[in-house]
């Protein structure tokens, strides 16, 4: 029987990029997320090469998270990978400047929300004793950046979960691991300057900047490895990229 992997913010960038590239290789697929059309468009695309199902919830509703996850058919409730990919940026502001809003939305999708679909699918993988949960982190998890204030906060905070997942996890043999992206071109900035069109888009103008395939192709190496290698943490960047605030443009 064929893996089943479960993919939150499945409808664009990274997730849609990951659920693309496991169902060319037969992965069953869980798809989450909150735009119900754009689900039902990528379940039209992929359904022709493998079995999806799909859930339409919002990782910040702990309630609609679990009842989702517990409405899985048979066929699809044995999760064996976890692709913990939902989170944004909302805003780029001092943290005087800062909006409360702002601040609600990046720490309940990136870090409650990430804790409250990996409880609701832990107890089947413990019960089993394996399992694969990938958290997606970010270079912001790993340093500070003007005006990310709360942004960076939210990663470090997924980078430390993703540790304190791991060994807690170690007696159940479940493996859990963090893969950290530098800058990718996805709708990533147009949410975080809110529509700003010419903004988001310049935010990659003048380099190249990581693709989502690029870690939709990393996740997938790191699930394929033998069981007895995990890899635990896994930062990449563009090649133009050092450092969240040095990018050579002259590539």
């Amino acid at each position: 029987m064929n893996q089943t992997v479960f993919v939150t913010g499945a409808t664009s960038g990274i997730g849609k990029a990951t659920a693309e590239l496991f169902a060319k290789h037969k992965y069953n697929l869980v798809l989450c997320g909150r735009r119900q059309e754009r689900l039902d468009l990528l379940k039209q695309e992929l359904g022709a090469q493998t079995n999806v199902h799909l859930l339409n919830f919002d990782v910040r509703d702990k309630v609609a998270v679990q009842s989702a996850i517990d409405s899985l058919p048979e066929a699809f409730a044995d999760i064996s990978i976890l692709v913990n990919n939902a989170g944004n940026a909302h805003g780029m502001d001092t943290i005087q400047e800062g909006s409360l809003e702002d601040w609600d939305a990046m720490l309940d999708i990136n870090v409650k929300g990430l804790l409250y679909v990996s409880k609701a699918i832990l107890p089947k993988m413990i019960s089993k004793k394996e399992g694969h949960i990938i958290n997606i982190g970010s270079t912001a998890g790993k340093e500070v950046y003007p005006k990310g204030n709360v942004y960076c906060a939210s990663k470090h905070a997924v980078d430390a979960i993703n540790q304190g997942m791991r060994m807690d996890l170690n007696e159940h043999g479940i493996r859990v691991g963090a893969v950290n992206p530098g800058l990718v071109e996805t709708e990533f900035s147009n949410v975080r300057f809110k529509g700003d069109e010419a903004r988001a888009k310049n935010a990659y103008k003048g380099y190249q900047a990581l693709k989502p395939e690029d870690i939709a192709d990393i996740i997938h190496f790191v699930v394929t490895r033998p069981y007895h290698v995990n890899i635990a943490d896994l930062v990449v960047m563009p090649t133009a990229q050092a450092s969240s605030t040095l990018i050579n443009k002259n590539l």
